[in-house]
């Protein structure tokens, strides 16, 4: 007598898969998508554009110790020999509802370093904002300023804002010209000297 046959692993073979298996998508690993927009520099060099965030406290922190004198009191209007903790820590955890703030992170070095930063911050009362922009010195002249500066009037647009503008020195005449070129308007500041109040109608 022939052994019997076990024909279970045979038709179990044969059973095709449930039709919600063969049709359905592969399933793909979600990436992370880089934060915001590759610029360039109008000698070629590339920069990220995107929002500030906490993690950037110790890139700001990089930067302040870059800047010369001169960029530190253009930034901040009085002179400062470093950038408190709590300082930079507020600086990079900003209030959505009523501050604006975009970085230039250059990514070709490691870890990356901030190259800009331009800010604003919103008066509710007044319904305008004031705004500053840094830029490194050896990234000036490069159409970053223009860029940044543009960024923040679209923010400001964007809020129903009616003004922006600004305190800017005297002797910063790279920013006064382009500022003049963007139609902003000087006004006078009696109280404060050797320092021009700036400001766009929106």
């Amino acid at each position: 007598m022939s052994p019997a046959i076990d024909y279970s692993n045979a038709r179990h073979a044969m059973i095709p898969p449930r039709s919600t298996e063969r049709f359905a998508r592969p399933r793909l690993v979600e990436l992370p998508r880089p934060k915001g927009e590759i610029v360039h520099t109008h000698d070629g060099r590339e920069l990220r554009l995107r929002n500030i965030e906490p993690g950037d406290e110790a890139a700001l922190k990089r930067q302040f110790s870059r800047l010369s004198p001169e960029d530190i009191r253009r930034r901040f209007l009085h002179s400062m020999s470093e950038l408190p903790d709590s300082m930079a820590r507020r600086l990079c955890r900003i209030d959505p509802a009523i501050e604006t703030a975009y970085v230039l992170m250059d990514e070709t070095v490691r870890p990356a370093e901030l190259r800009a930063v331009a800010r604003i911050f919103v008066d509710e009362s007044a319904n305008s904002a004031e705004f500053s922009i840094l830029v490194e010195h050896d990234w000036a002249r490069q159409g970053l300023g223009a860029l940044l500066m543009q960024r923040l009037v679209d923010d400001c647009r964007r809020r129903g804002l009616d003004e922006i503008w600004g305190y800017v020195l005297i002797e910063n005449r790279p920013m006064l010209q382009l500022c003049k070129e963007l139609g902003f308007v000087r006004r006078l500041t009696p109280d404060e000297p050797g320092t021009t109040q700036i400001a766009l109608q929106l």
